[in-house]
């Protein structure tokens, strides 16, 4: 039966790079896959195109290309990633001139488009599931639109001998059932391999979080060698089964337990997992240990996708204004409650009126509250105030009434820091699939 072994090089857009080298390196795999995308990622990406047609793109892409494309180009070890964001077409172009730069040749890079649907939802005056109204009735300034998008154009992007492809918003799962599609002819009406595939994609996708990252807990749950963790790999046969392993000398651990703990990570339903290509069901999932760092998965299935695919909606929602200082020694708590105590009172003297505030003791309080917070007595705490506002003037006073304590009192407050940020927050909306219009174009090196 044939097999295929494919590796995830990066669980977020600020992974480690070292571990998908080593991948490449011992993995003995055929696919490297970066995952790097979150909710909000795409949607500032959107913002930083609108300042530089040339940006918008995964900003570590160069580095991971420069390390991991010699190894991939000898190996012939394919790359699949979203790492193009808002731009996967600069992406590409940047991808080509690190091959090139690096004396490669006879590559193929696909560049696929098509996820940015921001003027078919305000053409359409689409409805935010939060917001719960339509676009022009939400008051909210819309920055970004994608579609998530599926495998298809990934698996026709494989077809045509991509070595390299380049995506911006595609469901996590389906990076990875992409690969799967195309080795194993999987058909995209075949409900129960795309389950079994999303599954598996699903279990990759965070690298270092199935392989014992995450998992981690010092006298509950050791992990050996964390500063080393070692990224996923999945041996996949054309039965929709895998062994998840990791390099044998890697750092991590890959044991039921990892993969019990990332197959219920983001999962509402499991026994309705809607992606764009299935709509998977993992209630039936078994985990074996097969040997160390080995786990056999079996059991997903799935039945047939919906009509309509997940948009992410990015929009500005003000400003957040920050300020933060520690006290240390006997009574630091004391100080640091005072400390609140009298920037609360200035606002209110100041005639501040955010629109929504939080007041905390790091070390304290911060977490959990008052209620569950157990009474202790921290020889050091942080106090921290932070604030929304509709402006990035009235956000600044946050920080500037925290720095005013250094010599306001109370006594021994050190290390201020103060800060605006404007917010990028995220909603979502269902759009009809045959309204978002997928493309595939190529480059050579």
């Amino acid at each position: 039966m044939k097999k295929i072994r494919i590796g995830c090089g990066a669980g977020y857009g600020g992974d480690r790079v070292e571990p998908a080298i080593e991948l490449a390196q011992k993995g003995d795999i055929s696919y490297l896959i970066f995952e790097c995308l979150a909710e909000r990622t795409i949607a500032i990406g959107q913002r930083q195109k609108k300042q530089n047609p040339n940006a918008g793109f995964n900003e570590l892409l160069a580095a991971r290309m420069k390390a991991v494309l010699p190894i991939c180009a000898a190996k012939k070890i394919k790359i699949v990633t979203n790492m193009g964001s808002a731009n996967p077409r600069a992406a590409a172009e940047l991808t080509k001139t690190i091959a090139k730069d690096l004396g490669l040749s006879n590559l193929k890079i696909a560049i696929v488009e098509g996820d940015d649907v921001y003027n078919t939802i305000i053409q359409q005056d689409s409805k935010l599931d939060e917001a719960g109204s339509v676009i022009s009735k939400s008051g909210k300034t819309i920055i970004s639109a994608n579609a998530y998008l599926g495998a298809k154009p990934l698996v026709e992007a494989l077809t045509q001998g991509a070595d390299i492809v380049i995506a911006g918003r595609v469901s996590d799962p389906s990076l990875f059932l992409s690969t799967m599609m195309f080795e194993f002819g999987w058909l995209a009406d075949d409900w129960d391999k795309l389950g079994k595939g999303t599954a598996i994609g699903h279990l990759l996708e965070c690298a270092g979080q199935i392989t014992g990252g995450y998992f981690a807990d010092p006298g509950f749950r050791d992990v050996p060698n964390l500063a080393r963790l070692g990224f996923p790999i999945a041996e996949i046969t054309e039965d929709g089964n895998a062994v998840i392993t990791k390099v044998a000398d890697a750092g991590g651990c890959v044991t039921v337990d990892t993969c019990k703990q990332q197959l219920l990570y983001e999962i509402h339903k499991p026994d309705a997992y809607i992606t764009p290509d299935v709509v998977a069901d993992f209630t039936g999932i078994t985990f074996t240990q097969v040997a160390k760092d080995q786990v056999a998965v079996k059991g997903a299935t799935g039945r047939a996708r919906t009509d309509t695919l997940k948009v992410s909606v990015g929009y500005t929602d003000g400003f957040i204004g920050e300020g933060e200082i520690s006290y240390a020694g006997p009574g630091a708590v004391e100080r640091g409650q005072l400390a609140l105590e009298i920037v609360k009172e200035r606002l209110d003297i100041c005639q501040v009126k955010p629109q929504e505030i939080r007041f905390d003791l790091i070390g304290v309080n911060s977490l959990h509250g008052e209620k569950l917070s157990k009474e202790s007595k921290p020889y050091e705490v942080r106090a921290r105030v932070a604030a929304r506002f509709a402006t990035k003037e009235e956000a600044a006073t946050i920080g500037n009434e925290v720095e005013t304590l250094y010599t306001n009192g109370p006594a021994g407050g050190g290390g201020a820091f103060k800060s605006v940020k404007e917010i990028v927050a995220m909603d979502s909306t269902l759009l009809a699939r045959n309204l978002v219009k997928t493309t595939v174009s190529y480059l050579e090196v």
